[in-house]
């Protein structure tokens, strides 16, 4: 498969899970949790669904033995932290220094999303799914 078919297919994939992760902030904030705390765990959410996605749909694996499932989601999620630092220290900034941001926190999920999208997608290609 092409670098521009797989990465397409990551931004689709990237799509679905930006709606998971938001879906997973309000869920939490309505909870009583704090904005830092839901994103914490919106992120872990939508992580996970992203492997879901990117090990079946954008990278293709064809190793689904149970028993290398879990490694292979903690890898991803290894993985995904670096990029995902880039998201949360921009979602973080972006709701701390602007009111709009704050009350509004899914723009700044937008915003974090984007900044660690390229990152993610690297690292998933070069570490997680090599030869794919």
């Amino acid at each position: 498969m092409t670098l521009s078919k797989q990465f397409f297919r990551f931004l689709v994939i990237g799509a679905l899970a930006f709606i998971v992760d938001v879906g997973a902030l309000y869920f939490f904030k309505s909870k009583g949790f704090d904005l830092y705390t839901s994103r914490i765990l919106s992120f872990l959410i939508a992580a996970s669904f992203s492997w879901l996605g990117n090990r079946s749909y954008t990278f293709g694996s064809r190793e689904d033995r149970l028993g290398k499932i879990p490694g292979e989601w903690f890898r991803y999620l290894l993985a995904m932290l670096v990029g995902g630092l880039v998201n949360y220290a921009v979602y973080a900034f972006m709701i701390s220094q602007f009111e709009l941001f704050y009350s509004q926190p899914w723009l700044a999920v937008g915003f974090g999303t984007a900044g660690g999208l390229l990152v993610n997608f690297l690292l998933a290609r070069k570490i997680l799914y090599i030869n794919r």
